[in-house]
């Protein structure tokens, strides 16, 4: 992977440029930025030109995802050390014999340098942490709405993928993304039962669809609240 600086109309776009052996162009826009996927072959010049005549859509797509609330605590955009659980804002509490504990934040005042001095053992605490708390709910409204759709309760896996919220496999297993559990509940179980209706409905045909607004009919809401975050 190579980063490099492309200007589209006066902005300085960072670009990270990857060479494989496969046959076409692929743009691609995360929190990350711009990724372009290119041939071995294709040089540093065809792609500017690529990039270039992309740029109104690339530049609409980069404002889009700099409006969305990024879901990765220890990035970048984090500067101000807030930890979301469940859509409420929380910060680490460090006490003096160096023993970590989270607190609610109502006054949203914890100073940069606090997040930027966190111990690689703090973080693994802070990602410990997450990882129960993502355990213990996921697993109470997976057996929630098991019932509800009067299906056996299905195991379930904690997920770091990047792109995706949840998945279902064609062995029963659901996978939530972690990352689920620093969003508000009402998010995090329409996820759950978009997931759980995959498991009688392997599609999104209107059968599906209809199985989900019967367990959760403010879904399409549900769907633009998931939008304003990214992973």
């Amino acid at each position: 992977m190579m980063l490099r600086q492309i200007c589209l109309e006066g902005q300085s776009i960072d670009c990270q440029v990857k060479r494989s052996r496969r046959k076409t162009v692929g743009l691609s826009i995360t929190h990350q930025g711009l990724q372009v996927n290119a041939p071995k072959e294709f040089s540093d010049i065809a792609i500017d030109e690529l990039v270039q005549s992309k740029s109104d859509w690339i530049l609409n797509k980069l404002a889009v995802w700099g409006n969305k609330t990024s879901l990765d605590p220890f990035g970048s955009q984090n500067d101000s050390a807030e930890y979301l659980l469940f859509g409420q804002v929380w910060k680490p509490k460090i006490d003096a014999i160096g023993r970590i504990q989270m607190v609610r934040d109502d006054t949203h005042a914890t100073k940069q340098s606090e997040h930027r001095d966190l111990s690689e053992s703090a973080r693994k605490w802070i990602m410990n942490w997450y990882r129960q708390h993502a355990e213990k709910y996921f697993n109470a409204r997976i057996a929630f709405y098991a019932d509800e759709l009067n299906i056996p309760k299905p195991s379930f896996k904690l997920s770091r993928a990047r792109t995706r919220w949840g998945s279902c496999n064609n062995r029963g297993v659901i996978r939530l993304n972690w990352r689920l559990v620093q969003l508000p509940v009402h998010l995090i179980d329409y996820v759950i039962v978009h997931e759980l209706c995959h498991l009688i409905e392997m599609n999104h045909s209107r059968n599906f669809w209809a199985l989900v607004a019967g367990i959760y009919p403010n879904f399409r809401q549900a769907q633009g609240g998931l939008s304003r975050y990214c992973l």
